[in-house]
């Protein structure tokens, strides 16, 4: 096996397009399991730990512009603020050390079901940046994910960034899992209540074979919020509102029986994250933020 190290983003972007097969990694919380349980043998290693522009964040606008290389830990720290979402599901990954380690970017591009940061990546609209030698290209984190542990990257791209723009309100995230700690998600669910733009952001991991929205809840709740003046007002939710976006979550998921779980635990855990995240986010709503 060939460990390929470049020092600049102009290098690793040269190493990728002379060795396609060459896999990337940073935190290698995903890729040493695999290699050490002889799950996968790649001819090539392409270390990205030295690729300083990877490690850094930016505001731009009203975006965050993350780099690919940017910890889980760092997320908590230094963006908890801005990306609450994004720190929440964060603050569920792994033990201390793997969150020093582990990278949102690298957890984009296992592209697993159960990854922490899908959710919530999805709810807030985020867009990924890739890149190669032939340049530059963006999309929506939504047409990122193509199967189960498959991704839109071209065998000579990498991905640089992740763009998520800074929330206008309410975030928040729930999991499922075996236990309190170091757990892959059973089912997890991240909902953002936006009043400025008064739009409604979900996210779902572990219920299908790739994360997604369920868009028919968001234009549910968005629709009922705005026709009984809820935005405005901020009175209390309906509970009629509460259990109609927790059934239309659920039938956005598509999952399977496994050894974490079965289908009908998923959908029951996933209509109850749905009615718990949107009572948090909106008693956040009503007490001032956003």
């Amino acid at each position: 096996m060939d460990f390929l190290q470049p020092a600049s983003w102009d290098d690793a972007l040269a190493a990728k397009a002379a060795r396609p097969e060459a896999v990337p990694i940073a935190g290698g919380t995903d890729v040493m399991v695999e290699i050490n349980f002889d799950a996968r043998r790649p001819a090539a290693l392409l270390d990205l730990t030295r690729v300083p522009d990877l490690a850094q964040w930016s505001a731009e606008d009203d975006r965050i512009r993350l780099g690919a290389g940017v910890s889980y830990a760092r997320v908590i720290t230094e963006l908890g603020e801005r990306l609450p979402g994004l720190a929440m599901a964060s603050r569920t990954v792994g033990s201390p050390q793997i969150r020093n380690r582990g990278t949102v970017g690298g957890n984009l591009g296992a592209a697993s079901p159960a990854g922490d940061s899908h959710p919530p990546l999805l709810a807030a609209g985020a867009e990924v940046e890739v890149a190669s030698v032939r340049g530059i290209r963006r999309m929506p984190a939504a047409d990122f994910y193509t199967g189960v542990k498959r991704n839109a990257l071209a065998e000579d791209e990498l991905i640089s960034a992740i763009l998520i723009p800074r929330a206008a309100g309410p975030q928040q995230f729930s999991k499922i899992g075996t236990r309190n700690a170091m757990v892959i998600a059973v089912a997890s669910f991240c909902i953002y209540l936006n009043p400025r733009d008064r739009t409604v952001g979900t996210g779902i991991g572990s219920a299908a074979p790739t994360p997604r929205r369920a868009t028919d809840a968001e234009f549910f709740l968005a629709a009922a919020l705005d026709e009984a003046g809820l935005w405005d007002s901020r009175a209390d939710l309906p509970e009629s509102v509460v259990t109609g976006f927790g059934v239309k979550v659920q039938a956005a998921a598509s999952p399977v029986d496994d050894v974490r779980g079965t289908a009908g635990y998923r959908r029951h855990g996933l209509a109850v994250m749905a009615r718990r995240t949107l009572t948090w986010a909106w008693d956040a709503f009503q007490a001032g933020e956003g």
